[in-house]
């Protein structure tokens, strides 16, 4: 396996803000405050980034494709610009209905990365804002960490795997890296 050092972000809710009605074009995507100096600080600090994330605005016909292509290269630009890189980028197009064991809180876009990429999960964080990140990550064997932007509220009203909890990606970079 590898022995490089790498980390699962989730997208919607973690970097960028989250909207109800989804992220339909590149205009709506807002990183969140100190997000992208997060994602810097871990690239110094040499993590592969990978971003895993549910898009089930796609099947439900919500966005297109290429509006979510551009999404992505608005979002991996931003990064770039900001000192920050990107790993690796995988995707969950599917509904909860669908009931497919890549939508998170299933374990298979986890799966499939570590196995592309050549790592281990169990030694790889994984940060998200929603209970079904926590899932995934724990179910995967990956070091959960959840942050309060986003849907992070939920996580903490019902801490069931009694993982920490930060206030935005920039303070749970900061821990794991101060470790």
């Amino acid at each position: 396996m590898n022995e490089e050092k790498f980390i699962i972000l989730d997208r919607d809710g973690v970097i960028n803000y989250e909207s109800p009605e989804y992220i339909k074009t590149a205009d709506e995507w807002k990183p969140i405050p100190r997000s992208l100096e997060a994602i810097k600080k871990l690239s110094e600090k040499d993590y592969q980034i990978i971003i895993i994330t549910n898009q089930s605005g796609i099947n439900r016909k919500i966005i297109n494709y290429s509006d979510f292509v551009k999404i992505n290269l608005k979002m991996l630009k931003e990064i770039e610009d900001t000192g920050g890189s990107i790993a690796s980028i995988i995707y969950s197009p599917h509904t909860p209905d669908e009931k497919n064991i890549f939508r998170k809180p299933e374990t298979g876009m986890f799966e499939e990365i570590s196995r592309r990429l050549k790592f281990s999960l169990k030694n790889c964080y994984s940060i998200g804002d929603s209970p079904r990140d926590i899932e995934a990550s724990i179910l995967s064997g990956c070091k959960a960490i959840g942050v309060r932007t986003g849907n992070g509220s939920m996580i903490e009203n019902d801490n069931k795997y009694k993982i920490s909890i930060y206030d935005d990606l920039y303070d749970a970079v900061t821990a794991i890296i101060d470790k």
